[in-house]
């Protein structure tokens, strides 16, 4: 039976993996901050799908840890197959708005974390000659959004760089950039939501079951959604002044996940 490790997964798309695969028959690291949630998530999906699931308790914006979970994933005894790296958060306000403190933390989370997990994972994977990997990203990353955009754009790019060294290895990885989800996502930011259009939601259900699809289709990126296919492709061509400018009335009050 394979091994999943699927990180912030309490609630949200996280959460949405940790049904999906489980229910796949996949047992399951699953890693958050709060222990006492995890292990309540640990149980019930045990219960219901008679899989094995672990816990770990890990901070990914410090380096102890990004540490302890490195440690699980360099675990040959007891490989993961799939790594989702799911963990992320936003920040409310302008650039100069936003203590530089806060924005560094973000980094750690989106970019390193992601890169350090990455790495540990695929190493035993490329070894194995199988194995999989989702950095889960956003539509934000093709439009400028400050620090938020610019690092998920970081994930999107490194995935896909990533992606092409491990050609022919066994190993897939892939970008996951969903749209507007409705998860803890923005309550935990402090946005507010109330004048996002009712169609540009997605379930996150829905969007991991697409995102999974994709990645047994060796795609690199996953753009879940025809509606969010569309707005990407209407973005690629429109000039980058126009996209600042909506971005920056909007950017300010929410964002995608």
């Amino acid at each position: 039976m394979t091994t999943a490790l699927i990180t912030g997964s309490t609630a949200g798309i996280g959460a949405a993996f940790a049904r999906r695969l489980a229910s796949d028959g996949h047992n399951l690291v699953l890693v958050a901050r709060d222990e006492k949630r995890l292990r309540e998530q640990a149980t019930e999906l045990h219960d219901r799908h008679g899989v094995e699931v672990a816990v770990l308790s890990a901070d990914l914006s410090t380096d102890d840890g990004i540490g302890a979970v490195e440690t699980r994933l360099q675990d040959r005894a007891d490989p993961v197959d799939l790594l989702v790296n799911n963990a992320g958060f936003g920040n409310k306000g302008a650039f100069l708005d936003i203590p530089m403190a806060d924005e560094l933390t973000m980094l750690k989370v989106h970019c390193e974390a992601v890169l350090r997990l990455t790495a540990a994972a695929t190493t035993g994977m490329r070894d194995r000659g199988r194995g999989g990997v989702i950095n889960v990203a956003s539509v934000a990353a093709f439009v400028p959004r400050g620090t938020y955009g610019a690092s998920k754009a970081w994930v999107v790019q490194f995935t896909q760089g990533v992606a092409r060294d491990l050609t022919g290895s066994g190993v897939r990885l892939m970008a996951l950039c969903p749209g507007f989800v409705r998860t803890e996502f923005h309550e935990r930011a402090g946005m507010g939501t109330g004048n996002i259009p009712g169609w540009l939601w997605l379930d996150a259900d829905r969007l991991v079951a697409a995102a999974v699809k994709d990645l047994a289709r060796g795609k690199s990126l996953s753009v879940p959604d025809a509606r969010y296919k569309a707005i990407t492709g209407l973005v690629k061509i429109a000039p980058r002044n126009m996209l600042g400018g909506i971005t920056s009335r909007t950017g300010r009050k929410y964002g995608p996940k």
